[in-house]
């Protein structure tokens, strides 16, 4: 028994070195795509304990063959404006930000964002994410609305190079009615403005809707286009004498909002100093009442021996009596009875 007793100690030690592995877990974005030649922001949410931790970001599948881009520790980085991978630690808020800008098709594969830990029974804490860097188009809102006479801005993505080609705005199904920029990038009529920056965006504003502007549109640049629903509803009926200020309706201004953090996120924690310990009292606990348990089992088994020893005398003694009446009874006259 006492030589059992090291290997469970063993063993639970071993168990609480692999807590922090199971609970502990920067989160991130799992999946993000870019246009090419656009930019990208990546945010790294880590736990309070690991404000004063150094922050890192690399390009790999696995830790031990990750190519370090980014740390927050390099005092030789250069201007973040300038540079192609800037990393920024925001400790107020508990995350570090990782931005990429001018991104190529090469640059699509697995990062990772990590925290420094080091140490004997702690790894360093990290996360993985996929960017994927594609060509061609992409629509900030698909669907757009707004009421008759008031305006509705549709912004159209594009990637690198598609930068010198023509953009376009059609109503789906009538080749006949598209509007194209001209070589300055702009076109403007009463109903129709189109505005291309020239870096990867152009808007088209839909002004003085009308309820037959509802259907289905498309924005093109080049050969690529991204279909767009515009749905007009009608202006409600309100009293002229009374002026209301509203806030806009959906769909009257449409903005490109930064990715938001996904729900996978929230699965993984990392667990504070105290969950650990009482973890580690709670398995200690169990271990000596198992021990306990054990020993007392050991100190009964002479006690056990010795009742089974006398159990079996006195079974046999009762067989004995059995065969002793049955020679009386059988030696005798019927008349005979056994008392």
């Amino acid at each position: 028994m006492s030589s059992n007793m090291p290997r469970l100690f063993l063993l639970t030690l071993g168990l609480l070195s692999w807590i922090p592995v199971f609970l502990c877990k920067i989160t991130t974005e799992e999946g993000l795509a870019v246009l090419e030649g656009g930019s990208l922001t990546i945010p790294c949410h880590y736990e309070p304990q690991f404000t004063g931790y150094v922050k890192y970001w690399c390009q790999g599948r696995t830790r031990d063959f990750c190519t370090s881009i980014a740390q927050t520790d390099d005092l030789h980085s250069t201007d973040p404006s300038e540079a192609k991978v800037s990393i920024f630690d925001d400790p107020v808020q508990l995350v570090f930000t990782v931005t990429m800008s001018d991104l190529k098709e090469d640059d699509s594969g697995w990062y990772m964002c990590g925290v420094k830990i080091g140490g004997v029974w702690s790894a360093d804490d990290i996360a993985f994410t996929y960017i994927n860097v594609i060509h061609g188009m992409s629509i900030v809102n698909s669907r757009v609305s707004g009421e008759e006479g008031s305006s509705v801005t549709v912004e159209c993505l594009y990637s690198e190079r598609y930068r010198k080609s023509e953009k376009k705005w059609c109503r789906s199904g009538d080749l006949k009615s598209c509007l194209v920029a001209g070589s300055d990038g702009s076109y403007d009529d009463a109903s129709v403005a189109i505005s291309d920056d020239r870096t990867g965006a152009f808007t088209v504003t839909l002004k003085k809707l009308q309820v037959k502007d509802t259907g289905w549109f498309w924005c093109s640049a080049g050969q690529q286009k991204m279909g767009v629903h515009v749905l007009v509803t009608e202006r409600p009926m309100a009293a002229t004498s009374v002026s209301v200020t509203s806030s806009p309706t959906p769909g009257q201004t449409v903005e490109h909002l930064s990715p938001q953090r996904s729900i996978t996120d929230c699965v993984h924690y990392r667990s504070p100093v105290w969950v650990s310990m009482a973890v580690c009292l709670t398995l200690l606990l169990c271990v000596a009442l198992l021990v306990r348990k054990l020993w007392k089992l050991r100190k009964r088994d002479p006690m056990l021996k010795k009742a089974n020893v006398m159990t079996g005398t006195y079974n046999e003694f009762a067989e004995d009596m059995k065969s002793a009446a049955v020679i009386i009874l059988s030696k005798d006259s019927p008349d005979r009875h056994m008392y």
